[in-house]
C-alpha cells in the first residue's frame, strides 16, 4: 500500500495558500508566520520604513529582550573574569562561578 503525505501552509492571516514561513524578532521575541506572497509584501511594506532606519545586529546569539528595571545581560567570560577580579579587590562578595550579581555589575560600570 502506497502513502502520499502532502503538506501545506495554510496564511495564518487570511487562511489562503501559503508560500513558507517568514520569521522575524521585535525585542528580543522571535516570531514566525506562515503567509502568502501578498501577505508577506504586506509585512515587509509595513515593516520598510522602521528597517531601513534601524540598525541590523548580528552574532549575538542567546541575547534576551530588554529586562524590566534594565536586567543585565549574559556577557562574555573574559569580562566576568574582569568583573569578579575587581570584586574582590573592592572586598565585595562574589562567586567564583554562575552568575555575578547584578549589583556588583552595576558597581563595576559605575566605577569603569
Amino acid at each position: 500500500m502506497a502513502k502520499r503525505i502532502i503538506e501545506s501552509f495554510i496564511d495564518d492571516i487570511d487562511g489562503s495558500d501559503a508560500e513558507g514561513t517568514t520569521r522575524f524578532a521585535l525585542d528580543g521575541t522571535n516570531y514566525e508566520i506562515d503567509l502568502s506572497g501578498a501577505n508577506r509584501e504586506k509585512l515587509e511594506k509595513a515593516l520598510a520604513p522602521f528597517i531601513n532606519k534601524g540598525r541590523a545586529v548580528r552574532g549575538q546569539p542567546g541575547r534576551g529582550g530588554r529586562g524590566v528595571g534594565g536586567s543585565v545581560r549574559a556577557m562574555s567570560r573574559q569580562k566576568s573574569t574582569e568583573i569578579r577580579q575587581w570584586a574582590k579587590a573592592q572586598g565585595l562578595p562574589v562567586s567564583e562561578r554562575g552568575r555575578i550579581a547584578a549589583t556588583v555589575v552595576e558597581k563595576y560600570e559605575a566605577a569603569h
